[in-house]
């Protein structure tokens, strides 16, 4: 596969990559910080198990409902802009949660949530191939997907910090969790639209050369992807896009699954309430994501091989879960839980390979958006999943039983894939 000059490669991904990375940090943070919040936020609202798990999960149902009209209105407009619309709504949204006091209110507020955020993750991965070739883009969406886990690395202890505010001017410690990390995502919502140019043809500090010289090697490669002159809706009905569908609705339950519950869990096996303590060895499993975020797609992009890794990732991730409720050792559950994060982590940037590779124009704006949508509505079930399985079984590790399989089911599942590293062909294949 061609690509870039590596100098020009590093000069794109230096100016881009860490802002990209710090809009990602604020986005999973806001989304996920109800995972911190669950017990004390339970506790002063009354909340049942159920209702927090419907709560959670709904923010996914407002995100999957405008994933597609989002990005194919920054398709049109521009990153700088729409990105920055996106940012500041979802922070005043997350703030407002300080008022979420009971079920209908909390309901509302993660709905809304999810409506205001929706179309910045497929929007970023859209953007990213505005920049990047088919053959550095896995090592660039796996330098995106540092978010999550510095999320958490740093997230974790601040979260922490924030829910031990509890009292001080009259707020509980949850209410200063939501408002300082909603208000943090909006002020760099504001930053983005001075700091992001649209395409490489609007970026100043690119020379002319460098701008010809990037456009012209994307524009061949769109030339030879699949949905180069097809509809719109024939490419989204086609049969290997609403695979895909499956396969990453299947990967968002396991991420979600884990991630709401992950807190409490390291909680449960310190034997200790959510707090600072509790929030500094959540962080553990994200230092172990971080690198695996790095190496695995990294090696994709060296190997050409993106269905046999992205597979025996998922199989990682799912052994991860499992052993996590298995081992009565706290450490142990501790380093299942960092395959888990690693795992799951990991494959996600080598997923986004797949659809970038034959999905050109307003055709990879829907179809990116469309697959993320139905990931958005794993992470919508598996908090529900979760709970009704810990029901049914009358055990609480059902529930993360129940997640691996369905890890281990998208794994199987991958190999089904057509892989980038395959021959091209002038029609998207199908699986």
């Amino acid at each position: 596969m061609t690509t870039l000059p590596a100098p020009l490669l590093a000069k794109i991904s230096w100016r881009l990559l860490p802002f990209l990375l710090l809009m990602y940090i604020m986005a999973f943070l806001d989304r996920a910080n109800v995972g911190f919040a669950k017990q004390a936020f339970q506790a002063d609202t009354g909340l049942s198990d159920a209702a927090f798990a419907f709560g959670a999960g709904v923010f996914f149902v407002g995100y999957a409902l405008l994933e597609v009209p989002s990005n194919l209105i920054l398709h049109r407009v521009g990153a700088r802009l729409w990105m920055c619309r996106i940012m500041v709504s979802w922070g005043l949204v997350s703030a407002a949660m300080v008022f979420a006091h009971n079920e209908t209110s909390f309901y509302i507020l993660r709905f809304l949530l999810g409506v205001a955020e929706a179309g910045f993750f497929p929007g970023v991965i859209l953007y990213l191939t505005y920049w990047f070739p088919q053959a550095a883009r896995g090592k660039a969406m796996g330098f995106f997907y540092f978010g999550a886990p510095l999320a958490f690395i740093f997230g974790s202890p601040l979260s922490g910090l924030l829910l031990e505010m509890d009292g001080f001017v009259g707020l509980h410690g949850w209410q200063w969790l939501f408002a300082v990390e909603g208000l943090m995502a909006s002020a760099v919502g504001i930053w983005a639209y001075w700091y992001l140019d649209n395409r490489p043809a609007d970026a100043k500090w690119l020379s002319l050369e460098e701008r010809r010289q990037i456009q012209d090697l994307l524009d061949a490669e769109d030339q030879h992807k699949g949905s180069h002159g097809r509809s719109l809706l024939s490419v989204l009905c086609q049969p290997s896009v609403l695979y895909l569908c499956l396969v990453y609705l299947l990967i968002q339950a396991s991420v979600y699954g884990v991630v709401f519950y992950l807190p409490t869990q390291v909680g449960g096996l310190l034997g200790t309430k959510v707090g600072l303590m509790v929030g500094l060895v959540s962080a553990i499993p994200w230092v172990c994501a971080l690198f695996a975020a790095w190496w695995i797609p990294g090696y994709s992009d060296r190997s050409g091989e993106r269905r046999r890794t992205a597979s025996l990732t998922l199989l990682m991730a799912a052994a991860g879960i499992a052993c996590s409720v298995t081992f009565a050792n706290p450490w142990l559950g501790m380093l299942a839980l960092c395959f888990a994060a690693s795992g799951f982590i990991a494959v996600q940037p080598v997923f986004w390979t797949f659809p970038s590779s034959y999905l050109a124009g307003s055709a990879a704006a829907a179809g990116i958006a469309l697959i993320n949508s139905f990931g958005a509505l794993g992470g919508f079930i598996a908090p529900v999943l979760k709970n009704w399985a810990e029901n049914a079984f009358h055990s609480p590790a059902a529930g993360l039983y129940l997640l691996s399989a369905t890890t281990v089911l998208a794994a199987l599942l991958v190999l089904g894939i057509h892989s980038p590293g395959q021959k091209a062909s002038n029609t998207p294949a199908t699986v």
